[in-house]
C-alpha cells in the first residue's frame, strides 16, 4: 500500500523506523523485533540504509521481509551521494522487483574518497527516479530546526519545495524535542505552498548513550526539561527509560493535539519502547482515525 493512500485515509499515520544489521552480519537478529512490531500494527515501518553512507546494505532484503513475512508495509531508504547512476538504478530495480511501493530518497552521509559525481543532493536522486519512471511513492526528509548545511530556513524550505515539485508525496522530519519548532516549521511550509503531509519524527530518549551520540550528531536542540531529566536519571537506567517514554508520550499527544499528519517513531530497534508508547497513545490515535 502506498503511504500517500494512508495519509488520505487517516488523520494521523503512525509508523516506526528500524535499521538493518551491519552488512555481513546475521539479518535474522532483527526478526524478534519485527515479530513484536507486527503485534503493534504500525501503518508502516521505514528501513534505513547503512550507517555512515556505505553502499553495502541489507535495506532491500529487509524491506522485502517486512512486507512478505510480517505483513507490514515498508518504506525503504535510498541514499545517493556515494553512488553512481548505475548503482542507484540497480538498487531501484531491486526494490521494484521486491514489490516495494515506498522509497525515502536521501542524499546520505558523505564518505571520504567515495563520493561520486552523479548526485549531489536528494533532489538529484528524486529527479533521476522520476526520469526512470519509478512507480513508488517517494518520500523525503526535512528538518524542523533547519538543515544544518542550509544558510537559513528560507533556503531550506525552498529546496524542500523543489523536491515536492519533483514528485515527493510526503515528508518525514528529523528528530526534534521542542514541538514549537515543528509547528513553526509546518506553518512556514504551508505558506510556501508545500501541502504534502508532514510526519513528525520523535525519538524516545531512553538510554544515556543517546544523549551524547545520536542527538549530538543530529544537532537537535535539547530543551531544559530534557536536560533536567538526564541530570536526574542518567545513573538509573530503568528510571531514565520510564522518563524517556513519558516525555515522548507527552510530545506525541501535543503533536496530535496540534493536528500533525502523522508520528514517526525512531525506536532504535527497541520494540519494548515502541509497545509502551503505542499503548499510551493508541486510544487517541484510534479516536482521531475513526472520525476520518
Amino acid at each position: 500500500m502506498r503511504i500517500s493512500d494512508m495519509f488520505a485515509k487517516k488523520k494521523a499515520v503512525y509508523s516506526f523506523e528500524i535499521f538493518p544489521p551491519k552488512f555481513g552480519d546475521d539479518i535474522t537478529k532483527i526478526y524478534r523485533t519485527l515479530e513484536q512490531l507486527r503485534d503493534i500494527r504500525p501503518d508502516y515501518v521505514s528501513v534505513t540504509y547503512s550507517a555512515g553512507g556505505s553502499k553495502n546494505s541489507h535495506t532491500c532484503e529487509l524491506a522485502e521481509i517486512v512486507r512478505k513475512d510480517y505483513g507490514i508495509e515498508p518504506l525503504a531508504h535510498l541514499t545517493c551521494i556515494n553512488s553512481t547512476k548505475e548503482e542507484v538504478a540497480r538498487a531501484l530495480d531491486g526494490l521494484e522487483k521486491a514489490g516495494i511501493e515506498n522509497v525515502l530518497a536521501l542524499r546520505g552521509d558523505r564518505i571520504a574518497g567515495e563520493v561520486a559525481d552523479d548526485f549531489r543532493y536528494a533532489s538529484d536522486l528524486i529527479k533521476f527516479m522520476k526520469e526512470r519512471g519509478c512507480k513508488a511513492d517517494i518520500g523525503a526528509a526535512c528538518y524542523p530546526e533547519c538543515h544544518p548545511e542550509s544558510v537559513n530556513v528560507v533556503e531550506d524550505i525552498r529546496h524542500l519545495k523543489e523536491k515536492v515539485d519533483l514528485g515527493v508525496t510526503h515528508l518525514n522530519t528529523q528528530l526534534f524535542f521542542d514541538n514549537d519548532d515543528f509547528f513553526r516549521f509546518r506553518d512556514m511550509l504551508r505558506l510556501a505552498g508545500v501541502t504534502v503531509p508532514v510526519q513528525a519524527g520523535v525519538m524516545p530518549l531512553v538510554k544515556a548513550s543517546q544523549f551524547g551520540g545520536i542527538v549530538k550528531m543530529t544537532g537537535a536542540k535539547i530543551p531544559s526539561k530534557i536536560s533536567r531529566m538526564y541530570s536526574r536519571f542518567s545513573d538509573d537506567p530503568d528510571a531514565l527509560t520510564e522518563a524517556g517514554i513519558a516525555y515522548a508520550t507527552d510530545q506525541i499527544i501535543d503533536l496530535l493535539s496540534g493536528g500533525v499528519d502523522g508520528i514517526h517513531l525512531y525506536i532504535m530497534n527497541n520494540a519494548y519502547v515502541a509497545e509502551r508508547i503505542t499503548r499510551n497513545v493508541k486510544p487517541i490515535l484510534d479516536k482521531l482515525n475513526s472520525a476520518q
